[in-house]
């Protein structure tokens, strides 16, 4: 834990429903301002909230107690749970998102996410294939934390995993419209490792929606739905790191 943590209670919590906590969720706040973002945070009116925030020089904002539901995740899933609000500690990550004038993660503001996150980590047993993004969990909604969010740094520091995908390399790989074995083949995969997808051998567009989630988290060069083979071998790699190679 960061050895300086400021309090600031958000009233928008409730009692956990169902499961342990075993997922990480990580957020930006896509706003111009850290301290407005706090506010709306812990604003009635607002109806969300976090676990915590870290501002851009580092600080860490704690807005609700880590044994209790914030508000964060929204309409979500992750690997067959839909309440992803009971399952999880949430991070928003003060950033103005990739279009706006400083998309990149500050260093000292990576530094302190990642000493928060080893403390949850410490807490709680959560396993690398369940440190996420907004993104992975509600893909085609939200793109947060973004295409510039350092996930190698804290796969460094022992948060979360990382494929250390190959470079595009100009390969069209499959997408909208494809269909067939290898397309089932992916939708298989993208649902053993976690995504909400129906496996019918069809790219459609919630398959390009996924395929966009899995890139802005593990292969953020290119984030374009389609299914190249830096995708494809990113997606393997992780399948290998958690175990689940075999999945059909």
């Amino acid at each position: 834990m960061p050895e300086t943590i400021r309090r600031q209670s958000s009233p928008n919590h409730g009692t956990r429903r169902s499961g342990p906590i075993d997922i990480l969720l990580l957020h930006y706040t896509a706003m111009d301002d850290a301290e407005k973002a706090c506010q709306w945070l812990c604003d009635p009116h607002s109806e969300v909230s976090a676990h915590y925030l870290v501002d851009e020089a580092g600080a860490v904002t704690q807005m609700v107690d880590e044994d209790r539901r914030a508000w964060h995740a929204g309409a979500a899933f992750w690997d067959g749970e839909r309440d992803i609000n009971s399952r999880s500690i949430g991070i928003e990550i003060h950033n103005g998102g990739p279009k706006s004038a400083t998309p990149e993660f500050p260093g000292a503001q990576i530094d302190a996410v990642i000493e928060l996150a080893k403390g949850i980590l410490s807490r709680h047993l959560i396993p690398p294939t369940r440190v996420l993004a907004h993104s992975d969990v509600s893909p085609g909604r939200k793109i947060d934390p973004g295409p510039y969010f350092p996930w190698g740094r804290l796969a460094a520091a022992g948060i979360g995993l990382w494929p250390d995908p190959p470079d595009p390399g100009g390969d069209e790989g499959m997408g909208p419209g494809a269909s067939g074995k290898s397309v089932l083949g992916l939708q298989r995969r993208l649902g053993a490792f976690g995504y909400r997808i129906t496996p019918s051998g069809t790219y459609d567009d919630r398959t390009q929606g996924v395929v966009s989630a899995f890139q802005l988290h593990f292969r953020p060069l290119l984030v374009n739905g389609r299914a190249d083979r830096s995708t494809l071998d990113a997606l393997e790699n992780l399948l290998v790191q958690s175990g689940k190679a075999e999945a059909p």
